[in-house]
């Protein structure tokens, strides 16, 4: 598959270039995974079981295994993603102090990172199966400003949490705080990472604010397309060494995601659905290890 960076240069209108950005997202859905070999399948759905060829023997690779659903598994995850009559997803409101967010009984989980980590981009490649639905998207560091919830149906609620780093809102510290502290609808936060850099002492700030309130979280390692695998692979081992040995409320198993080409789209809304209860299955790893 040609990069986007080759096809802009043979596609000098708008209206091309969009259309290479269509021709490049066509793993939105399972749907359109069904003719793809079985390798190729694999590295859209699990693209940390591809990096393990790379590795050597004697590294251990139990935390890449530990949530593993089958392919049927994540086609079911992949209804609650899709809108329908009685299942409408949107954005729900945006809220600036915490005497603004709304009152959910629904479960909730939250995103988190620094500035142009992808964020938004992750966000909408999860609700791509939403043709609606709006998301803004800003190649300007720290535009979302606001804590923005997205409602999908009566199953859960997604929430978009300010960037920190590089032009965060100079309240970050007092919103976010006072949201992961008191929240009790909230089942997951994920602490998004650039593959390309790894874990910055700025994540570990975020890190430490959520072990401090006890908060679950996971990491998810963005925009891995843009790093070669040699590098990505290092930055992988070095951010699993950090979960082992300096977090307790970590999930071990690392999320790698590319929201250009959907890598890791399909089995992180699977871990969504898990999460906040949509979804059970009691014969996967994950399961035994909650109980």
């Amino acid at each position: 598959m040609l990069c986007i960076e080759r096809i802009k240069r043979f596609l000098p209108t708008r209206s091309l270039q969009m259309a290479a950005y269509r021709y490049i997202e066509r793993y939105t859905s399972c749907q359109e995974l069904l003719h793809l070999q079985t390798r190729k399948l694999n590295s859209v759905i699990f693209p940390l079981k591809e990096l393990e060829n790379y590795l050597n023997p004697n590294v251990d690779k139990n935390a890449f295994r530990i949530f593993d659903p089958s392919f049927d598994d994540i086609k079911r995850a992949e209804e609650l993603f899709k809108p329908a009559s009685k299942h409408e997803i949107d954005y729900f409101t945006s809220a600036v102090r915490m005497d603004h967010v709304p009152l959910l009984s629904q479960p909730e989980v939250c995103f988190i990172g620094r500035s142009n980590v992808g964020k938004s981009s992750l966000i909408k490649a999860l609700f791509s199966l939403v043709p609606d639905i709006e998301v803004k998207v800003s190649k300007t560091p720290g535009h979302t400003k606001k804590i923005n919830f997205f409602k999908v149906g009566k199953s859960f609620t997604l929430v978009d949490m300010p960037g920190y780093g590089y032009r965060a809102p100079e309240d970050f510290v007092e919103m976010v705080e006072a949201y992961l502290e008191t929240r009790e609808n909230l089942r997951k936060t994920f602490l998004l990472l650039d593959g390309s850099v790894g874990i910055q002492k700025a994540d570990k700030i975020a890190v430490d604010m959520c072990e401090e309130f006890g908060i679950p979280y996971t990491f998810v390692v963005t925009k891995i397309d843009r790093v070669s695998k040699g590098e990505l692979l290092k930055q992988l081992l070095q951010i699993q060494d950090f979960v082992k040995k300096q977090t307790q409320g970590c999930f071990p198993q690392l999320f790698l995601v590319s929201s250009l080409y959907f890598s890791g789209i399909h089995l992180l809304r699977c871990f969504i659905a898990h999460v906040t209860g949509n979804l059970h299955l009691p014969n996967t790893a994950i399961e035994q290890q909650e109980s």
